[in-house]
């Protein structure tokens, strides 16, 4: 029998929020049950249902409900079969032998009230939603503000270059500042809530001008009914008490970057010099979290070729105290050393279980923390929309340079091609944002019949773009982690949902 985790895609379709539950089907007579089963089932052609064991779990994911099922090995071979397309009678001669005509009826029956309660071997009802997405009003909501391309740190895997996003520094002045914020209120219909990201290079090189930009979105709140969010990315070389003060007062959010054990991290995230940083931020970002109650915030890292053992620098900043933690793989072009590698994926793979197991461990012993790539939410969160077009990159999201133009996303920006306009016209090409509008899991060939398509959106459209050449493409090797990390995250809910 199976132990049920609630419907999810469905749920954000329709706003229904049921609780995590678990569900055992009742047994009624075994040749009743198998014949009702038989001609419904018999129809069954291959559908997304996603099977995989971990961690002594058979788990089984519908993709198009979001339902997730716990079962036997019974009921975990019939579903295989079944999605191979054999039909109950073929499967009852099979199975038989090894587990008895009574549990094999009992499982198929079992299948059978999946399907119906629209739990298992469901159809794909969302293709035309993106059809509607595609022709709604585009409105923006979220700004990414380079408010300095400059950084006191030379990372070695940045993707601006060391802050200086194709060799031009530059601060934002205030000006330009004041222009975003009233671009993104005219230009967000509607919407109430609106997203401000204070992004670098290092932000607090320009702290003044985040604080005054800050000030501003406060007053014009009040005049234009609005509200922002604002949240802050940081290397840490300049957080003081004063910084922290502010943060804790206006910031939604803050990210301070640390990529782990500290030979890891000095290594990759260096001074300009090639002094490392670790123990100057460290105790900053130690207090820093603490001073926000380990929440509304994450330390993010980096891990690379260099450290394929990185869930060791995750469970080394949980020992460290932090509870809200993100370390992800990087993203770089193949000739750099540090860059992963297909044959990589494995060991990577391996991690990530280490990693799940001890968090389970960990949470059932009080001393849980959260780890970003883990967090899913089977029984609510975004919109389907969302969940087929991703972080509304080019279309909801946008970056702007510290001199005013406008790009899709912050990892775009130095790209002209994607030059969208500026904080003085605004938006001149369109036809940009209607690219962008076309994303979505339905545009991509290798999204189309993989089963984290709901969760991880169809991935980023900039790593599309670097190593494929337009954005309605995927970058293998971050599928085929994001697909291990779903598999991950579904297990640990199960394994937490046991007691």
């Amino acid at each position: 029998m199976s132990d049920i985790l609630p419907v999810s895609m469905q749920d954000f379709l329709h706003s229904r929020k049921p609780e995590l539950r678990k569900q055992q089907i009742r047994k009624t007579d075994k040749q009743r049950r198998f014949f009702a089963a038989y001609y419904k089932l018999a129809e069954c052609k291959k559908k997304m249902v996603h099977q995989y064991k971990n961690n002594g779990f058979n788990m089984v994911l519908d993709t198009n409900s979001g339902a997730v099922h716990v079962v036997d090995e019974t009921v975990y071979r019939v579903i295989g079969l079944l999605n191979e397309g054999r039909s109950p009678e073929e499967i009852k001669s099979a199975l038989t032998p090894a587990y008895g005509e009574e549990e094999v009826c009992e499982a198929l029956a079992e299948c059978e009230e999946l399907k119906t309660a629209g739990q298992l071997f469901t159809e794909d009802i969302y293709r035309d939603a993106i059809i509607d997405f595609k022709k709604r009003k585009t409105v923006v909501k979220a700004l990414c503000l380079h408010i300095a391309h400059d950084c006191n740190l030379a990372c070695r895997y940045c993707f601006a270059e060391e802050g200086e996003y194709h060799g031009r520094r530059a601060l934002m002045s205030y000006e330009v500042g004041k222009k975003a914020l009233d671009f993104l209120i005219a230009n967000s219909g509607s919407r109430r809530n609106l997203e401000v990201d204070f992004f670098g290079g290092e932000p607090l090189l320009n702290w003044q001008v985040v604080k005054d930009l800050v000030k501003y979105g406060r007053e014009q709140e009040k005049l234009h009914d609005k509200k922002f969010r604002f949240t802050l990315t940081t290397n840490g070389v300049l957080l003081n008490d004063e910084v922290m003060e502010f943060c804790n007062r206006e910031m939604a959010n803050v990210v301070l970057s640390i990529d782990g054990r500290k030979e890891v991290h000095d290594r990759m995230r260096p001074f300009r010099g090639g002094k490392g940083s670790y123990e100057l931020i460290l105790p900053k970002f130690q207090k820093f979290a603490d001073s926000r109650g380990q929440q509304k915030y994450y330390v993010r890292g980096t891990f690379t070729r260099n450290n394929l053992d990185f869930a060791k620098d995750v469970l080394h900043l949980a020992d460290l105290g932090f509870k809200q933690i993100s370390v992800e793989p990087v993203v770089a072009a193949p000739e750099e050393d540090y860059a992963l590698r297909e044959e990589d994926i494995p060991v990577i793979c391996e991690q990530y279980d280490k990693l799940a197991k001890e968090m389970i461990k960990r949470e059932k012993e009080g001393r849980g923390f959260n780890f970003f790539h883990f967090m899913i939410d089977l029984t609510g969160g975004p919109c389907v929309y969302k969940r087929l077009s991703g972080c509304g990159s080019g279309t909801e999201y946008l970056a702007v340079t510290p001199w005013g133009d406008l790009y899709p996303c912050h990892q775009f920006v130095g790209e002209e091609k994607f030059l969208m306009g500026n904080v003085d016209e605004g938006i001149v090409r369109t036809d940009i944002v209607d690219e962008f509008k076309g994303c979505n899991v339905y545009a991509k060939e290798k999204c189309r019949d993989c089963f984290a398509r709901f969760y991880c959106s169809g991935g980023c459209a900039a790593n599309s773009y670097n190593f494929h050449g337009h954005i309605n493409d995927a970058y293998d090797i971050g599928c085929e982690l994001q697909r291990k990390r779903v598999e991950c995250a579904i297990m640990i809910k199960a394994a937490l949902a046991e007691d």
